[in-house]
Order: structure tokens, then sequence, then C-alpha cells
């Protein structure tokens, strides 16, 4: 079996998600329509990001996902949260350590979690 290489998030609206993503990711969707985008990640992985009522079969509601962002170090989790909070996403935990590392979460227009962590040593 290979390792899965595709993430999709169901969303409410996929061109304002991908603007979103965009924004967050500093790159154009190398893909886009009016029900769809995908961005291709520099770890390989691409996300996609598909309208919920063209998803068949039916997906039930968007969010309740988490995407998860590996960075170096604490200090670069606190600047993240800064400029995320900046630019108006909702911050659902303030940055705080866990038992897996330094971390804090936010969440995209769709209620899909975004997690930024340093793991721990």
């Amino acid at each position: 079996m290979t390792d899965p290489n595709f993430v999709l998030l169901y969303v409410e609206d996929a061109a304002r998600s991908a603007s979103f993503y965009q924004s967050l990711l500093g790159k154009a969707p190398a893909e886009a329509s009016p029900s769809f985008a995908m961005f291709p990640l520099e770890s390989g992985v691409m996300l996609g990001l598909w309208g919920r009522d063209g998803v068949e079969p039916k997906a039930d509601r968007p969010g309740g996902s988490e995407l998860a962002f590996a960075v170096a170090d604490d200090a670069t989790v606190s600047a993240r949260h800064k400029e995320w909070a900046a630019q108006g996403l909702t911050i659902l935990q303030e940055p705080q350590k866990m038992d897996f590392g330094f971390t804090f979460t936010a969440a995209d227009p769709d209620g899909h979690r975004l997690r930024v962590f340093s793991p721990a040593m």
C-alpha cells in the first residue's frame, strides 16, 4: 500500500476557501473551478478543496478535519500565531505546551482545524 498523498477538505464555498488557502499558503492553486481547487504542497502532498454539494457520495457537512503544520521551533509557532491572529483567523487554542510539543490551533472558514506545532524533543 502507498502512503496517502492527497488530502481533500469538503468546503461550503470552494472559491472562498481557495482564496483563504491561497493567502495562508502564499501560492495560487494549480487547478481551480467553481467547485474545486487543488494546491500542490512542497512535501508532495496535494491539498484539494471540494465544494460539499458536488461530493459523491454526499458529504454530511464541511469542517471537522485538521491540517497540521510542523515548524522548527517554539518561536516560529508564536510568530505564526501572531500572524494568523492579525489576519483575523479564529484562534481555537492559544499557544501552549502539550505532550507532543508547543502548539496552537486556528480554524479555516469551514471550521477545519489548522494546527501549528514544534515537536517536543
